[in-house]
């Protein structure tokens, strides 16, 4: 088999296996499909890219697995119009998914490798619809704010009082929430004139959201 045969052939068992999980959404799933991993997946994993797993990038972070960022970016229910603001940049894949589906792509991260690298790749792959910062994530972007959709890649114990307002009346917020890194639940927040909404989705494991910039900055 040759590698572009070969390299198809993996790529038709990473859809497969996100609809298997349960990621069903035809937008959701062109987005996937049109998206490649591969670039977001360096070093020795590289040869991994299309595995439905988490992986090790920089700076003690992971590029999570592509299910999840699939099951959440489906919980948004993004619509061509929607400014989303992503808490957790990471290696960037999941605003690079996000930017397929949405007007625009605010994404934040308090490493500024990260953030400079993801950049990098956005550059590379066209997506002028992403705006990548280095800050504290805990605090969301009050300059650009409100936004509707916000979804958070790092687990806290509440959902963040400063992200919850700076979402859209009628907005919704995906966040995994947990007070330890082997016990969290994903969260769909739906915001109302009268308060929130809190529907518990399934369990995960994220890395922990950590306030302040890191110190690689």
């Amino acid at each position: 088999m040759t590698d572009a045969h070969s390299l198809a052939e993996r790529k038709m068992q990473f859809l497969f296996a996100l609809r298997s999980k349960g990621v069903t959404d035809p937008r959701v799933l062109t987005a996937m499909e049109r998206i490649d991993r591969g670039p977001f997946v360096r070093g020795v994993f590289a040869d991994r890219a299309y595995e439905d797993t988490p992986l090790p990038i920089a700076c003690g972070q992971t590029i999570s697995q592509p299910s999840v960022v699939g099951l959440m970016t489906q919980a948004l229910d993004i619509s061509p119009r929607d400014k989303v603001l992503e808490v957790g940049t990471g290696s960037g894949y999941q605003a690079a998914i996000l930017s397929q589906l949405a007007r625009r792509v605010y994404t934040v991260d308090r490493h500024k490798r990260l953030v400079r690298e993801a950049r990098a790749i956005f550059e590379a792959m066209d997506l002028a619809n992403i705006t990548a910062f280095t800050s504290d994530g805990s605090f969301g972007l009050p300059d650009q704010a409100p936004f509707d959709r916000i979804i958070v890649t790092a687990a806290a114990e509440d959902p963040p009082g400063p992200l919850l307002q700076q979402l859209k009346v009628g907005g919704i917020m995906v966040v995994p929430v947990g007070q330890s890194d082997t016990v969290q639940s994903m969260i769909r927040v739906v915001r109302h004139e009268s308060g929130f909404d809190y529907d518990e989705m399934r369990p995960v494991r994220f890395v922990p959201l950590v306030e302040g910039l890191a110190p690689d900055n």
